[in-house]
């Protein structure tokens, strides 16, 4: 055993985006995912809608791996494993609703089990439970859509008992939300909120659009202990000229700091005569 400082180095997200049908949740997914890494061939969706995000087709090479019923917990498991075998960098699961309570998933398999219910689920919540660990532990970033419904409380009124709306409940068990980084809650125009959010970056703050920028200032919050040797890592990374200048605009607060590392890159891939754009400026200078 040893006791250490405790340090965020390149963690991994763990993310729910929840809400009706029709709010967009597997179009933010899909951008926010390209945000983490601006990558679309590093980003896997887990489809369980039938094809539904093969309709976002356009927007890059993201791969797909399409999930039929019965969605078992475990089936999940296999799924993301799979992902994390073909070298994926963030997994987009749309949705988990669907281990929950479609054909095959936990409701389901409780419903048809012999016996007294109670003891039943005894049984069967070590299986979500194992679900829900093979995501957090993953070595991915791991974007779940959560579908939702009209809850409903029954109160008293007037000497009647009648059921009153109190807002929208995820199709997952309870708590479910607990188990991530950050939860989105999506409404029907597609402004989003977080209902949870360990990061600080957008909680009590006013509805947002989901799009890679967020997922650009989830990426930074990730690296946030190690930021500096990251941009670095990616400097060296950099293929053309062009690709360095995208990369010195996206951290500003770090341009003076890393000036060496940026100019020394540009030098390089200039002797190659790797697709030279005009010249781009580098701390206020031009080189």
């Amino acid at each position: 055993m040893e006791l250490r400082k405790a340090e965020r180095q390149q963690a991994k997200i763990k993310m729910g985006i929840q809400g009706p049908s029709g709010s967009g949740k597997t179009f933010s997914a899909l951008l926010l995912a390209f945000g983490l890494i601006n990558d679309w061939n590093k980003i896997a969706v887990i489809d369980t809608e039938n094809h539904s995000s093969e309709l976002y087709s356009h927007l890059g090479d993201f791969n797909v791996l399409s999930l039929t019923e019965p969605f078992s917990p475990e089936r999940f498991v296999e799924a993301i494993t799979a992902c994390e075998l073909s070298d994926i960098d963030v997994i987009i699961i749309d949705s988990i609703s669907h281990e929950w309570e479609a054909v095959g998933g936990i409701l389901d398999i409780h419903s048809n089990m012999a016996g007294n219910s109670f003891t039943n689920w005894h049984k069967i919540t070590p299986r979500h439970n194992a679900f829900v660990q093979k995501m957090l532990q993953s070595c991915c970033h791991i974007i779940c859509t959560i579908r939702t419904k009209q809850d409903y409380v029954l109160s008293e009124k007037n000497g009647k008992t009648v059921p009153e709306k109190v807002g929208l409940k995820s199709i997952q068990r309870d708590g479910m939300d607990y188990e991530f980084t950050i939860v989105f809650d999506i409404d029907i125009k597609h402004n989003a909120v977080a209902s949870k959010d360990r990061t600080g970056l957008f909680m009590d703050k006013p509805p947002i659009l989901l799009g890679t920028n967020t997922g650009q200032k989830i990426i930074e919050w990730c690296n946030e202990g190690d930021l500096k040797e990251f941009i670095i890592g990616k400097v060296k990374e950099c293929v053309t000229v062009l690709e360095l200048k995208d990369l010195y605009n996206k951290y500003p607060n770090y341009q003076n700091e890393l000036i060496d590392h940026f100019s020394q890159k540009r030098e390089e891939l200039e002797k190659k005569n790797i697709a030279i754009p005009p010249k781009f400026k580098l701390n206020g200078n031009n080189h």
